[in-house]
């Protein structure tokens, strides 16, 4: 039976967040957006059935990583970037959303610092409440990356085996932030979708905000190895993909 996505992103922010605390698994630097630096979060409320984060750091997160405070990831964030010279910074890895007041704490430790910060997220719980947007709109510095499962309601339980009303809170949360003011796009995962499919989406998002249409990115599977045990485990076909040592310079 398909779950609630926001109901399940409320039981893993039980067990992935205390206070003002979260947990995260590891920080990292990356050639990814032309390098940044990194902190991957543990839990997510989404069960993807081709994401590219082991199940035990989404699924299982009271037995994941390790509990740090905002300013300890502003100060680690930090760290890594001036290391590597970069001026980019973001949250991913399990969904960095969980534990809203932890992230507002960051971006208020990060306000000064003059670095670009990247939210990459599922935007359930933004769909799901209009006042996240407007609480992220004071930080400037911040671009929201929404990561949308599939190109339509079917294609978003048959991906997640979340209902389908999770597909309606993403696209609802590109709506919010807009609104707000917040910069923001979305990166729409095509490797599992039809060309008919992912045009019609195109379309309602350009009815919706039309200055998305200049931030529209495909996003597709990158074949690392766990990721195809997954695949393989769900009897998942795909369309497309990059192999772990081919992925075009324009998509990084």
């Amino acid at each position: 039976m398909a779950y609630d996505p926001v109901a399940r992103h409320r039981v893993i922010e039980k067990n992935a967040v205390r206070g003002k605390l979260r947990k995260y698994y590891r920080f990292r630097t990356d050639r990814w957006y032309g390098g940044i630096a990194t902190g991957d979060c543990v839990g997510c409320g989404l069960i993807c059935k081709f994401c590219w984060v082991r199940d035990s750091i989404l699924l299982t997160p009271q037995g994941q990583g390790k509990f740090y405070d905002p300013h300890e990831v502003a100060r680690k964030l930090l760290s890594k970037a001036r290391k590597k010279g970069i001026k980019q910074l973001r949250l991913s890895g399990g969904e960095p959303t969980v534990g809203r007041s932890h992230l507002l704490r960051l971006l208020d430790n990060l306000r000064w610092e003059g670095h670009l910060f990247i939210l990459e997220t599922n935007g359930i719980l933004i769909g799901s409440d209009k006042s996240y947007a407007r609480d992220l709109a004071p930080f400037p510095f911040l671009h929201v990356r929404v990561s949308i499962k599939g190109c339509d309601r079917d294609e978003f339980t048959m991906l997640t085996g979340s209902n389908g009303d999770g597909f309606e809170l993403q696209l609802r949360a590109l709506e919010y932030l807009c609104n707000a003011g917040v910069g923001c796009n979305p990166a729409v995962m095509t490797s599992f979708s039809s060309p008919k499919k992912l045009e019609r989406l195109r379309r309602r998002i350009f009815a919706m905000v039309p200055s998305l249409m200049e931030e529209f990115e495909e996003e597709e599977l990158i074949l690392y190895p766990h990721v195809l045990d997954r695949l393989n485990r769900f009897n998942l076909s795909y369309r497309r993909a990059f192999q772990p040592g081919s992925v075009p310079p324009e998509t990084e």
